[in-house]
């Protein structure tokens, strides 16, 4: 059958790869240019599998409450007058229960593991390349009672197949020359070798070649306006082209992949879901001393801050903000992200010409994503909500959904959206 595609980002290319591949024609429409051009952009790079922990634990109202008023910290409320961010803020702390956090770290573990082993599949078949590398995510830590935590973590994902082993300082250099210098102010650090990083960028835009090859049909700068709907099924969506004129693309189902735009389109329709926007931030920069830059993905948690090697630049992104759509440039959190990636690796890179950059990712306040049929419209199906993990769970998400949509039996066991 048709399927429309809405949003070009990782997570809406591999849906259109995975449903060409099933043999639907299919077509994407992307506000932009080309393919991932806004949060999948030049996000953190980590396929983090091992770090599928919800932000939403026991422990988060009382950290985020430390945090406030300090323009710097990891997670940044801003208050605004919108009740969706409210919303969104009271069902976060509903999830902070303790077993709330097992369930939501056991659905983000499996889908996790299952985007993984998709994303190695489809690389081992099509031979794409994206600066990936494929030897593991390092995370630091500088206090025991943060090493004590990531191993109780460690433990609980064991039975799942994660292999997330606890490292002494010393062993630091042996994994990741360049982490010398630092190992001796930290507490410990984990390490994940089944975790990888690369350009999900260059990846989205490079599978969305491919999907053309397949016959997938992109309409880039092409604003969708609204979803039709005669009650019970989309008839249609209405979109502005290029040339500036409105029109109606139609299709037998229609994928809603916009990222924290999703809600926007689907409110009118009575369809209410709980994403909300988190900004992050990143900072690129060119290589200067390979030998000093790190090898490894690495994870500061203490700052919450990742770095990934992408073939000669060292991306270092973090942080989340919860300032509704602005996509403004703070820059003490651009300048926080270039004062810890030279603290941490002094000599690596230059650091006097910084790319700074934002995303929107879509967050849920349990960090799961919602993936399914839309109950109330039967043809209308959404895959969303993704968060910070958008890059570790778009193949998988993208695979899931094109099974789904063609009939066949999910390959995870995974709690659908209803």
């Amino acid at each position: 059958m048709k399927v429309i595609v809405m949003g070009a980002g990782v997570v809406g290319v591999c849906t259109a790869w995975y449903l060409s591949r099933a043999g639907h024609e299919v077509v994407v429409i992307d506000r932009q240019g080309d393919a991932a051009l806004e949060t999948s952009f030049a996000n953190g790079g980590q396929i983090s599998v091992s770090q599928s922990v919800p932000w939403a634990s026991p422990d988060a109202p009382l950290q985020i409450l430390r945090w406030l008023g300090r323009a710097d910290s990891p997670l940044l409320f801003r208050p605004k007058p919108d009740p969706r961010q409210w919303d969104w803020g009271v069902r976060f702390l509903l999830e902070c229960r303790d077993s709330r956090l097992r369930r939501n770290m056991s659905q983000m573990l499996a889908l996790g593991l299952y985007s993984r082993q998709s994303l190695q599949t489809l690389r081992e078949e099509t031979g794409i390349h994206y600066d990936q590398c494929t030897r593991g995510i390092v995370c630091l830590y500088q206090t025991r009672k943060e090493l004590d935590h990531a191993a109780e973590c460690a433990e609980w994902m064991r039975p799942f197949g994660i292999d997330r082993r606890l490292v002494e300082p010393g062993e630091l250099a042996a994994l990741d020359p360049a982490l010398a210098n630092v190992a001796p102010t930290l507490a410990g650090a984990t390490y994940c070798a089944d975790d990888e990083s690369g350009d999900a960028g260059l990846f989205t835009r490079k599978l969305a070649a491919l999907c053309a090859d397949n016959g997938v049909r992109f309409l880039f700068n092409t604003r969708i306006n609204a979803l039709e709907h005669d009650g019970q099924q989309l008839t249609g969506v209405s979109v502005t082209g290029p040339d500036g004129f409105y029109r109606s693309e139609h299709a037998d189902a229609y994928v809603l992949a916009l990222g924290s735009h999703s809600p926007l389109l689907a409110q009118p329709l009575g369809v209410h879901l709980p994403v909300y926007p988190t900004k992050g931030y990143s900072a690129t920069f060119a290589v200067s001393d390979p030998s000093r830059a790190p090898q490894l993905s690495i994870t500061d948690e203490s700052h919450h801050i990742v770095f990934s090697r992408l073939g000669d630049r060292l991306r270092v992104a973090g942080t989340a903000e919860l300032s509704g759509y602005s996509s403004h440039l703070d820059p003490v959190r651009c300048a926080a992200l270039t004062t810890r990636a030279q603290a941490l690796f002094p000599d690596a890179a230059d650091y006097t010409r910084p790319q700074y950059w934002t995303g929107l990712r879509p967050s849920t306040p349990s960090n799961v994503p919602l993936i399914g049929r839309v109950r109330r419209y039967g043809n209308l199906f959404l895959n969303t909500g993704h968060g910070t993990l958008g890059w570790t769970e778009g193949p998988g998400s993208g695979r899931l959904l094109a099974d789904i949509i063609s009939g066949r039996p999910a390959g995870i066991d995974f709690a659908l959206f209803r």
